[in-house]
């Protein structure tokens, strides 16, 4: 299921990610609406798989299991595209770079395609077919094995593919962020291969919104002072101010 979220239901989401529980009646105070009008957003979000419903109210998703990838596509879709060009904007032609997966890279592959002369590396199959359709590209699809749910390619063959490269700009996504600054992922196999692209990339990007603050995933990435860039929707929150500052990330935020 692909469901059109409005503002409540977005924000809903968010609530439950960053409380990990929330009910009902506390749910309908902060909206000001009726318990009616929460129940209904919440049988449609359960439904979807972006949150867990119980009697009284609602969790956040298993930090051991992703949102499912259809439903990831419409979460904060606008805030998604404005990262996006933020981060295309940033990347000149005939430059040379890793995209790893994700719905906000996918953007990014979109956004980019005004560019000329770009080489890029991915194990994104939506992204490397997307950008073959620019003849100044040169697009290398990284081996591996493919995940029906995203066409992403992980695996050993995928790590030593990229080992082979050092390139301009690493672009990689994240599933969860906590205000220590570790970035988090649910999938151990992802996770190598963006250790991967960090390490052999000169600057690396990271694009991820503010739901993604507070998060709850299991798989350690690193943290903030392996990223050059963050580049988000909304300013960070005062906790990571000094986490970032120490790192020596700089924060982009994306104007509506």
């Amino acid at each position: 299921m692909d469901p059109r979220l409005n503002r409540r239901q977005e924000e809903l989401i968010a609530i439950v990610q960053r409380e990990g529980f929330a009910g009902v009646d506390e749910l309908a105070s902060h909206f000001d609406v009726a318990p009616q009008t929460i129940r209904r957003d919440l049988n449609l979000l359960a439904d979807a798989g972006l949150i867990r419903r119980y009697h009284g109210g609602v969790s956040a998703q298993s930090s051991v299991e992703n949102v499912a990838y259809a439903a990831r596509q419409s979460l904060q879709a606008a805030e998604k595209n404005r990262i996006a060009a933020s981060i295309a904007r940033e990347i000149p032609d005939g430059s040379s770079l890793f995209i790893n997966l994700g719905t906000t890279n996918e953007g990014v592959g979109r956004a980019l395609l005004d560019h000329r002369d770009l080489r890029v590396i991915t194990n994104n199959l939506n992204i490397a077919i997307l950008l073959s359709d620019n003849p100044t590209f040169e697009v290398i699809v990284a081996g591996g094995l493919v995940r029906g749910r995203d066409h992403g390619v992980t695996g050993e063959a995928t790590i030593e593919l990229i080992r082979q490269f050092k390139v301009d700009f690493g672009i990689i996504g994240i599933s969860g962020i906590e205000l220590d600054g570790t970035l988090l992922d649910f999938d151990f196999h992802e996770v190598r291969v963006a250790q991967a692209i960090i390490e052999h990339s000169r600057q690396v990007f990271l694009g991820a919104d503010h739901s993604k603050i507070g998060r709850n995933a299991m798989v350690r990435l690193g943290d903030f002072s392996h990223v050059d860039a963050w580049f988000t929707d909304r300013p960070p929150p005062d906790a990571l101010l000094p986490i970032l500052e120490a790192a020596g990330t700089q924060v982009h935020v994306a104007g509506s």
